[in-house]
C-alpha cells in the first residue's frame, strides 16, 4: 500500500493465561505457560525485555547441582534469614533453577566472573532479558509493550478473570484482556528511590491485588538497601554504573580503614553520618572510566558510595502465596517474582546474591505452569467486572506528586527505614493515614495522569503496610532492625500477614519449628 505503515490496537482480547509484567519472573511465567498449549499474553508499562532493574548490571542465579554443597547453601540461607525460611522451598528452588539452566539455551551468554563462587552463575542483566524475550516469542507468547495494568477484572464468584488498563502508545486508549488465569509478575516497590530501572517499581501490582482481596505477607521486610556510587554530574540512571557491584569491592570509612562484613557496616557507618568509599582498584577498567566521566571519583582516587532504598525489590514482602504452585489467597490470580512474599525462601533477610534470581526462575514457572492448568480446568464465567481502584476517576484534585512526596520522606531516609522505633514508625503511621482519605477520593486523571495517580496510590498503600507491619514486630531480625528491640526473641520466631486499605489490619502466624515445617495461625495480632 505505497509502502503505507498500518498499525491496528486492539482493545479487547481473549487468553487463557494474562501474565502482568515482564521482568525475568513474568517472561519465566510466559514461557511456562505457553509450553502447556495455552493462549499467553504479556503486558508490560514499558518495553518488556528492556526495562526494570534487571536491565543495568550482572544478573545472578544459583546452579547447584545435588550434593553437599546444595545443603550448604540451603542452611547458609535458613540460618541468614533468622529462622523464618522454609528449607523445603529453598530446596524446590534450587532444584527447579539447575533443572532449568541445563535445557536453557541463553545459558551460553554468561559473564565470567574470576574468583566467583561457582555456585552463582552470571549473566549480563541486559542480555538476559533479550534472550527470555526471545524465548517468549518464538513460544507464541503475544507481548504488548507499554501497556500498563490498573486494575484486575472478576467475576460474580470473585475469581480473577484478566484485567484492564490503557495503552501508552496509542493516546491511552483503554484495554482489556479477559483470561482464565492471571499472573502478577509486578515487581516490587522501591518508592522512586533512584536506583537504575526502579522507576517501574511502585507497587501497583501489590495495590491491585489488595483491591481484589489478596493477603500480603512479610511487609516488615520491606527495608532493603543497596550501596551505589554518588556521581556529581547529570546521569539518567544516577544510582548505579554498568557492571559496578560494590558489594563485591572492599569498603572504606573516611579514615581509610576496611570495613569488616562489608554491606552491613556501610550502612550502619552510613546511617551514624559518615562517608563510605568502595576500592576503585577492584572495579573493570571499563566501569572506572565510566565513573570518571561521570563525577564519581573524588579528588583522593576514591569512589564514594550512598544507600539507596530497594524496598521490596530486594527485601521480602510481598504476597502471600497460599500454595506450592505460587496462588495466591484470590482465586484465579497467580504470583510470580519480586511481588511475591518471599519469606519462605529468604526468611527475615533480603533477597541477594544468587536467591533473587532463582526465585525469579523458580516461582514463575510455577506460576505459568499452574495458571495454565487453572484456565483448563476451571469453567470461566460469562460477566466480568473491574475491581475499583484508588486514583482512577476521571477528574485530579491532588497532585500525585505531593503523596510520593510524602512516602518518600517516611520511607526513603535510613532513620526511617533502616533503624525504626515505635515513636518514628507510630509517627509515619499517622502521617501516611492522614494522607489516604484524600488519595483515595482526590487523586485521578486522564492519560499519563492517571498512571502517576495510581503509582501515587500504590506507594502510599504499600508504605502503609510495611510501616503497621513493622510497628507490630517488636524485635529485631535479618533487615527489619529497630533500635528500641534491638535483640531476636524465640516468641517472635512467627510470620506477620498483613493487608487491608481503608483500615490496615496485621494478623501474627505461628512458626514453631525452626527447622521448617508448616504454618499454623495463631491469635490474631490486629492494629
Amino acid at each position: 500500500m505505497n509502502g503505507a505503515r498500518i498499525f491496528l490496537f486492539v482493545t479487547e482480547i481473549e487468553a487463557d493465561v494474562l501474565i502482568l509484567g515482564g521482568g525475568p519472573a513474568g517472561l519465566w511465567s510466559a514461557v511456562s505457560a505457553a509450553a502447556t498449549g495455552a493462549r499467553v499474553v504479556l503486558v508490560d508499562k514499558s518495553r518488556c525485555g528492556s526495562s526494570g532493574p534487571t536491565v543495568y548490571g550482572t544478573t545472578v542465579l544459583w546452579d547447584i547441582a545435588p550434593g553437599p554443597a546444595r545443603a550448604a547453601a540451603v542452611e547458609k540461607v535458613f540460618a541468614a534469614g533468622g529462622g523464618l525460611g522454609d528449607r523445603a522451598w529453598l530446596h524446590r528452588v534450587i532444584d527447579e533453577t539447575h533443572r532449568r539452566l541445563a535445557t536453557w539455551p541463553g545459558t551460553r551468554h554468561r559473564v565470567p566472573v574470576p574468583d566467583s563462587d561457582p555456585a552463582h552463575v552470571h549473566f549480563d542483566g541486559a542480555s538476559y532479558l533479550r534472550r527470555l524475550r526471545r524465548g517468549a516469542l518464538e513460544a507464541g507468547v503475544r507481548v504488548l509493550d507499554h501497556h500498563p495494568a490498573l486494575q484486575l477484572l472478576v467475576d460474580p464468584a470473585g475469581t480473577v478473570v484478566g484485567a484492564a488498563g490503557v495503552q501508552r502508545h496509542n493516546r491511552f486508549r483503554p484495554w482489556t484482556i479477559r483470561a482464565g488465569a492471571v499472573v502478577v509478575a509486578t515487581g516490587g516497590c522501591a518508592f522512586l528511590s533512584g536506583g537504575a530501572g526502579t522507576e517501574v517499581s511502585t507497587g501497583e501490582g501489590l495495590l491491585m491485588s489488595v483491591e481484589a482481596g489478596a493477603e500480603l505477607c512479610g511487609m516488615e521486610f520491606s527495608s532493603a538497601y543497596r550501596l551505589a556510587p554518588v556521581l556529581s554530574r547529570i546521569h539518567p540512571h544516577p544510582a548505579v554504573a554498568p557492571g559496578l557491584s560494590v558489594h563485591f569491592a572492599a569498603l572504606y570509612d573516611e579514615a581509610g580503614a576496611e570495613l569488616p562484613d562489608r554491606h552491613a557496616a556501610a550502612l550502619a557507618a552510613i546511617a551514624d553520618g559518615g562517608r563510605v568509599f568502595a576500592a576503585l582498584d577492584e572495579v573493570p577498567d571499563t566501569v572506572r572510566h565510566w565513573l570518571s566521566r561521570h563525577g564519581a571519583v573524588d579528588p583522593a582516587g576514591r569512589v564514594p558510595v550512598r544507600a539507596v532504598l530497594e524496598g521490596t525489590i530486594r527485601g521480602a514482602g510481598g504476597l502471600a502465596l497460599a500454595g506450592a504452585d505460587c496462588s495466591t489467597t484470590v482465586r484465579g490470580l497467580f504470583g510470580a517474582g519480586d511481588v511475591t512474599g518471599r519469606q519462605i525462601v529468604t526468611g527475615a533477610a533480603g533477597a541477594t546474591s544468587g536467591l533473587n534470581g532463582a526465585w525469579a526462575l523458580a516461582s514463575g514457572t510455577w506460576a505459568g505452569r499452574a495458571a495454565a492448568a487453572f484456565a483448563v480446568a476451571d469453567e470461566r464465567a460469562s460477566s466480568a467486572r473491574p475491581v475499583p481502584g484508588v486514583g482512577l476517576g476521571p477528574h485530579a484534585h491532588i497532585d500525585p506528586r505531593s503523596v510520593v512526596g510524602l512516602v518518600q520522606e517516611h520511607t526513603l531516609p535510613l532513620r526511617r527505614s533502616y533503624r525504626r522505633s515505635a515513636g518514628s514508625l507510630s509517627h509515619s503511621i499517622a502521617e501516611l493515614d492522614s494522607m489516604w482519605p484524600g488519595a483515595q477520593s482526590e487523586l485521578g486523571g486522564l492519560g499519563v495522569g492517571q498512571l502517576r495517580a495510581r503509582q501515587a496510590a500504590a506507594m502510599l498503600a504499600v508504605a502503609r503496610w510495611a510501616g503497621y507491619s513493622a510497628l507490630v514486630r517488636t524485635e529485631s531480625r535479618g533487615i527489619h532492625r529497630r533500635i528500641d528491640h534491638p535483640a531476636a526473641h524465640a516468641d517472635w520466631l512467627a510470620r506477620l500477614r498483613c493487608g487491608g486499605l481503608d483500615e490496615v489490619w496485621v494478623r501474627r502466624e505461628r512458626w514453631p519449628d525452626s527447622r521448617g515445617g508448616e504454618l499454623t495461625a495463631a491469635a490474631p495480632a490486629t492494629v
